[in-house]
């Protein structure tokens, strides 16, 4: 089973963040340039939050509140799970289907951000190791199918 790591090593652009005291509008622009949907709050190389399309619906425009003036920090989900990256995708897909969230930040031991990974990530490569895996043992039946048969003498 593939390790969040291997996941990173394949993603390629940048580490998409927004500063706390952003304008809402702001990270909205971010996002809407990087083609994500959530963006990490971050102070220097300090992980303070993240904020995503989620947040803004449930957040902003239901309580009318303005993108331009509102700063993310308002409205920023403050308390992150994270996790390292030897953890499987397995691990990362239970978890985030358990608590009911899309992107899943990635820290090392030093609590230095590396990157993030989305339900989208840990979907796609569910399926290519389960193609994988059918492809395989499709080979498989095929070449027992094949072998020569045992005649009697």
């Amino acid at each position: 089973m593939k390790t969040i790591r291997q996941i990173l090593d394949s993603k390629s652009g940048p580490l998409v963040t927004v500063s706390p005291d952003d304008a809402v509008f702001k990270a909205l622009q971010v996002m809407a340039e990087h083609n994500v949907g959530a963006v990490l709050v971050v102070d220097g190389d300090h992980l303070l939050g993240i904020f995503s399309e989620r947040d803004y619906a449930r957040k902003m425009i239901l309580f009318g509140k303005s993108s331009k003036e509102t700063p993310i920090r308002e409205i920023m989900t403050d308390k992150v799970l994270c996790v390292t990256p030897d953890r499987t995708v397995d691990e990362c897909m239970a978890l985030m289907t358990d608590r009911h969230f899309r992107h899943l930040p990635v820290l090392d031991g030093d609590r230095r951000i590396l990157g993030v990974v989305s339900i989208g990530d840990v979907v796609k490569e569910t399926i290519s190791a389960q193609q994988f895996l059918i492809d395989e043992l499709g080979k498989y039946i095929s070449g027992s199918a094949i072998s020569e048969p045992i005649l009697p003498d």
